[in-house]
């Protein structure tokens, strides 16, 4: 009686565990994240004030806007960054958790001055990237784009929104 009791337990899991495998999974719908302008930032040559760049961003203002910054994009436009307005200036530290474009992070002081950059930060590295000095801003943008324009320490920035 024992054998029938288990053969019949065990053919009803047979059946049971062959029905999940006609079920269809579901599928989460995600929806892209697109870039919305809400300022413009320029980018000036400490020596002489000459422009190096110009362009459009987007303002990461809050905790979850800060946390989650570009995080899940899959590109972005030569003309377009994020800058980001932290709590306070002090040394900071960015990292590349489900980021999946390569970055150069450029470091900002409270006098609106290039303390540092990382440049070619890599896609999903979660390696701590730290400012030089103290920073209250930080601005990301494609990477490569820092060598083009020859952004350095000590060159401005400012921008409206």
């Amino acid at each position: 009686m024992k054998r029938i009791l288990i053969s019949g337990v065990l053919l009803a899991f047979l059946f049971a565990s062959e029905g999940c495998k006609d079920k269809q999974e579901s599928k989460v719908l995600t929806r892209e994240v697109v870039f919305t302008k809400e300022g413009e930032v320029s980018l000036k040559k400490a020596a002489n004030d000459s422009l190096l760049a110009q362009f459009n961003i987007e303002i990461a203002d809050d905790a979850y806007q800060i946390e989650t910054g570009l995080m899940y994009r899959t590109s972005m436009n030569d003309d377009q960054g994020m800058l980001f307005f932290l709590n306070e200036e002090r040394i900071q530290s960015f990292y590349m958790k489900n980021t999946e474009i390569p970055l150069d992070i450029i470091f900002i002081n409270s006098d609106k001055k290039v303390v540092n950059i990382h440049k070619n930060a890599k896609p999903f590295d979660q390696t701590s990237l730290f400012s030089e000095g103290p920073a209250i801003y930080v601005l990301e943008v494609n990477a490569g784009l820092t060598d083009l324009w020859e952004l350095q320490p000590g060159d401005k920035v400012d921008w409206n929104h």
